[in-house]
């Protein structure tokens, strides 16, 4: 990330007002899920919202390394600044998977680029970045399915999906479902991979929340619908 224009005391002034919101319980439940920061996120963007866009700032933070840090750079930079080529290096440097989450759902989805690489991210070996490819597709899927192959995706689905890393896994579920919930002519034969695979059937699920099961979730999104 390219940026000079911050002083290295404004840098100084943020990263300790981060330090003084690091919470050690809320450390300890982060690093349960791959995250290295304990920052109450309700109170990171509370310090986002007072500090508004910032592009060189959130450079500068994202230097830095720390995942609060990051997680503040991707709250007040400027999507449609980044290159393609950066937005490419920061997913593949960024290891917390809430600043990953971040980066590819506050940023790259508001790119000029996205698209690029969500095609350029499709195969690649890191399950991170091919990962986030299966998320954008599947975004695209319920926003701006045209152009896109669904049944060519529903193919890779059904031979990939049970065997991939955890992040490709997750997202290729969630690309699964929006196939069902929104494509009423493909419907029944997402809730027959969803079936015959079975990712996710046992996902413990709190009271009132949608089940990550595919053809639980396309099931209860498509009832909700038609309720309408």
């Amino acid at each position: 990330m390219a940026g000079t224009t911050v002083t290295e005391t404004t840098v100084a002034e943020v990263m300790a007002e981060l330090a003084e919101l690091e919470d050690p319980r809320i450390h300890a439940v982060n690093e349960k899920h791959g995250d290295d920061h304990g920052v109450n996120l309700t109170k990171l963007r509370a310090v986002a919202k007072r500090l508004k866009t910032q592009q060189d700032l959130a450079c500068r933070l994202w230097e830095t390394g720390d995942s609060a840090a990051r997680l503040l750079a991707l709250l007040i930079c400027r999507p449609k600044a980044f290159e393609r080529d950066q937005l490419d290096g920061m997913l593949r440097e960024a290891r917390s998977p809430k600043v990953q989450d971040w980066l590819v759902n506050y940023v790259v989805k508001k790119s000029p680029h996205c698209e690029e690489l969500r095609l350029a991210w499709f195969t690649d070996p890191d399950p991170v970045v091919a990962g986030a490819s299966w998320a954008l597709t599947g975004d695209r899927v319920a926003k701006k399915p045209e152009g896109l192959d669904l049944p060519g995706l529903l193919d890779l689905v059904e031979a990939d999906m049970r065997s991939a890393p955890d992040r490709v896994q997750w997202s290729m579920n969630y690309c699964l479902a929006q196939i069902g919930i929104g494509h009423a002519e493909l419907r029944a034969r997402a809730l027959a991979i969803g079936e015959r695979l079975g990712v996710f059937e046992d996902y413990p699920t709190s009271p009132g929340c949608t089940s990550p099961y595919a053809p639980a979730w396309i099931n209860e999104m498509v009832r909700r619908k038609d309720e309408k």
